[in-house]
């Protein structure tokens, strides 16, 4: 468990440090709550003299009766429990979008997707293989520039739930990557060792070459992209409540 304390100087500076990583044995919030106790006291700090607390969705830390939360006020009622704004927002973005049927369908097809391609290291070669190729054409033809920083390696990575913009991610590394996959999934499809995995490259393979794919590709990662600018500024270290409360509003 990663530990990281905020605190207001003699100058009236908010300073954000990193305490340290303690060993759990599980993830119950007693058992959590003995390791934070422990951290504490190694720097002679106490849960008494807390003012906030901060954490993610999961019910064994923000849990009404049993989570870490509820556990730590029971002992300081002025620790008072604040969720990530960024983290909520992601949470209602990614199941607001998922309720609608064909954006839903669309992500399972991704899910599906990143299972094919990312589902052994021989795949993730070929594509890292197949996106160098591709990278040395279109610097020769002059169709992308070069320099600094420039055309980077990508991956594609299954997106996450519960990690900040990991959906707007794996689109965006998508549409780079995008011909590139398609010959890995081409190849799968040819050379699988398995029925199943080439039948599967060959179906996932006809889906992300459909209009309607296509289409849902390009609109969420626009979608997206406006709240990943969101959560951008949410996550400044200078944030402060009221201001981060008036961006949501505006979105």
């Amino acid at each position: 468990m990663g530990v990281v304390v905020r605190y207001v100087d003699k100058n009236g500076c908010v300073i954000e440090r990193f305490l340290g990583v303690v060993h759990v044995s599980d993830t119950t919030a007693t058992s959590l709550e003995k390791a934070l106790d422990y951290l504490l006291s190694t720097y002679d700090l106490s849960i008494s003299s807390l003012r906030g607390q901060g954490y993610d969705g999961a019910s064994n830390m923000r849990g009404e009766f049993n989570g870490l939360k509820s556990l730590i006020l029971k002992r300081n009622s002025s620790a008072y429990y604040v969720h990530c704004f960024a983290h909520q927002l992601q949470l209602t973005i990614v199941v607001v979008a998922k309720k609608h049927k064909i954006v839903g369908s669309f992500y399972n097809s991704i899910s599906r997707l990143c299972n094919t391609v990312g589902g052994s290291c021989k795949r993730r070669d070929i594509l890292r293989e197949k996106q160098r190729e591709n990278i040395i054409k279109e610097i020769a033809s002059d169709e992308i520039s070069t320099g600094r920083g420039l055309n980077q390696e990508m991956s594609l990575k299954r997106p996450g739930d519960t990690r900040w913009s990991s959906h707007y991610g794996t689109l965006v590394n998508l549409i780079h990557l995008y011909s590139s996959i398609v010959d890995v999934l081409e190849y799968v499809g040819e050379n699988g060792h398995d029925d199943s995995i080439r039948a599967e490259a060959d179906d996932v393979l006809e889906i992300i070459n459909s209009f309607e794919f296509v289409f849902m590709l390009h609109l969420m990662k626009q979608i997206l992209g406006i709240t990943h600018e969101l959560s951008q500024v949410l996550q400044k270290k200078d944030q402060d409540i009221v201001n981060a409360m008036n961006l949501v509003k505006q979105i």
